[in-house]
């Protein structure tokens, strides 16, 4: 008979480790405590408008390409996948909006353009930073991150030397680009790692080239079109997901989990997988002897910022605004330190505002927009509603200045969310909205393990463990996972 696997959530890393051990024999259940799945992924409609709860950005395509072909299928089954030309706006300021185009000649011209000779360093740090993904993506995200002995091949060894992990990349770019606006170009993907480009190592120049050379993209119908193509390959895997379970308690005997307890009762189970809040899974549905960590060690992370979020349905269409918009008019080190440095409320905070609407009238009513805005900030603030209604004034006030018209007068719809939503939807540590910073510090085996060490069936997935936040990671970190759980379990493992 083959062995019982419950994962607690049905986020991307939890339907990836549920689909991906499914399909080697296991018998899987997937438990998650909202009324859907995707997690932070998730979805919601209201008087007509359609929103996508959290992740906006399509990078990485061969990512999703190749999770989905390994049960047989192609994005194509699943949804329409669109590139974005212009694939986003940076806002400097009043009338100094760069387009990004997604054409490398396109690309090259900007570049030279802004700083004479850049053009050639581009295609440079571009080649380099196809290499760093090559490695990075297809070799070192997929290593479990248990011990050093992963890195024992020397062609691995080779390839850490040539992947920058010991320089910043803020060095790393510097080396390349000295114009103020490239350099602000070339940092902002690293944020999605959750650390300042002085913290994060220069091997995630990768997510340059995911960025530049892959392109953005966008799933037409919303990127919750790739939460309900993996719950359908779940299921056609035998995967069985239950909503509005929440588990209360991981039940562990003789070092072993038996099983979990929710509302509706206990559950039993040969191998547990904890797809929700790492943090929560191990300080709160674990009794205190079963701990592998503390709280002292939990504090003493580094965790990716929280969002301040705005979904807006405005009823009238706007203009001067792409698919995705990035507001730099402000200071970066100054948001930077007041998230990092001097956890605070942002004085003069970056802010990033979606249009999705822009590329897909699907989301929203006949000539109306869909405007999803998102202020990054530290995590464990309080959030008060007069704190999000004054930050939604702020951010306003900018937006209408810098794309020269009014639009909250045409809000029609309005919901916020932040740090106390994080907490109560997904038991989210400190209210963080993407999990663990990609600091030096914490990378590869410094991340907190994806195994149990006081309960050898325990195993962890998501964005807290490895590799990493973000969506790819996080299909990955399932896969990653689903491989341990195999290799420990001996039952027929395919890669």
């Amino acid at each position: 008979m083959s062995k019982h696997v419950l994962v607690i959530g049905a986020g991307f890393a939890g339907l990836s480790a549920a689909t991906s051990l499914a399909q080697r024999g296991y018998q899987v259940t997937v438990l998650e405590k909202n009324e859907g799945p995707g997690g932070r992924a998730r979805v919601f409609r209201a008087e007509g408008f359609t929103f996508d709860m959290g992740p906006s950005w399509y990078w990485m395509p061969d990512v999703f390409e190749q999770y989905f072909a390994r049960f047989g299928h192609q994005v194509a089954d699943f949804y329409d996948l669109v590139r974005l030309d212009p694939s986003y706006a940076v806002i400097f300021g009043d009338e100094d909006i760069l387009d990004i185009p997604a054409g490398m000649p396109e690309l090259r011209a900007m570049f030279e353009h802004l700083e004479p000779g850049s053009a050639v360093r581009l295609d440079e740090f571009l080649r380099q930073a196809a290499y760093k993904y090559e490695v990075g993506i297809n070799k070192f995200v997929h290593m479990p991150g248990r011990s050093l002995l992963e890195f024992a091949d020397p062609r691995l060894l080779v390839d850490a030397v040539r992947l920058d992990v010991l320089q910043s990349m803020s060095k790393h770019v510097r080396r390349f680009f000295k114009h103020e606006k490239l350099l602000k170009l070339m940092e902002f993907p690293v944020l999605f790692l959750g650390a300042t480009p002085e913290n994060t190592p220069a091997l995630y120049s990768l997510m340059n080239y995911a960025d530049l050379a892959l392109g953005t993209w966008y799933p037409r119908g919303g990127m919750h079109k790739i939460v309900e193509g993996m719950v359908k390959v779940a299921e056609q895997q035998g995967v069985k997901l239950e909503y509005n379970q929440e588990v209360q308690e991981i039940r562990v005997e003789n070092g072993l989990a038996t099983g979990v307890q929710t509302a509706t009762g206990f559950r039993p189970a040969d191998i547990v997988v904890a797809g929700a809040d790492y943090h929560h899974a191990e300080q709160q549905l674990l009794a205190p002897q079963h701990r592998h960590y503390d709280e002292k060690y939990w504090d003493s992370r580094t965790m990716a910022p929280s969002s301040l979020l705005f979904y807006l349905g405005i009823n009238k269409r706007l203009k001067n605004l792409r698919h995705h918009n990035l507001f730099f008019d402000e200071d970066f080190g100054r948001h930077a330190q007041e998230i990092y440095e001097q956890p605070q409320w942002p004085s003069k905070p970056l802010f990033y505002a979606s249009v999705p609407s822009q590329t897909d009238p699907t989301v929203a009513p006949e000539g109306c927009e869909n405007l999803f805005l998102l202020v990054p900030v530290a995590p464990d603030l309080a959030d008060p509603e007069e704190t999000r209604e004054r930050y939604y004034h702020l951010v306003m006030d900018r937006l209408e200045r810098l794309t020269g018209q009014s639009i909250r007068d045409a809000v029609v719809y309005k919901r916020s969310y932040a740090h106390r939503d994080f907490v109560a939807d997904y038991h989210s540590y400190k209210g963080n909205a993407y999990g663990l910073a990609n600091t030096l510090k914490q990378t590869a085996i410094l991340k907190p393990t994806l195994k149990s060490k006081k309960v050898s069936n325990l195993y962890f997935t998501g964005q807290l463990t490895v590799p990493g936040p973000g969506v790819p990671p996080s299909l990955i970190s399932g896969q990653v996972v689903a491989r341990e759980v195999e290799k420990e379990n001996k039952l027929s493992f395919n890669n």
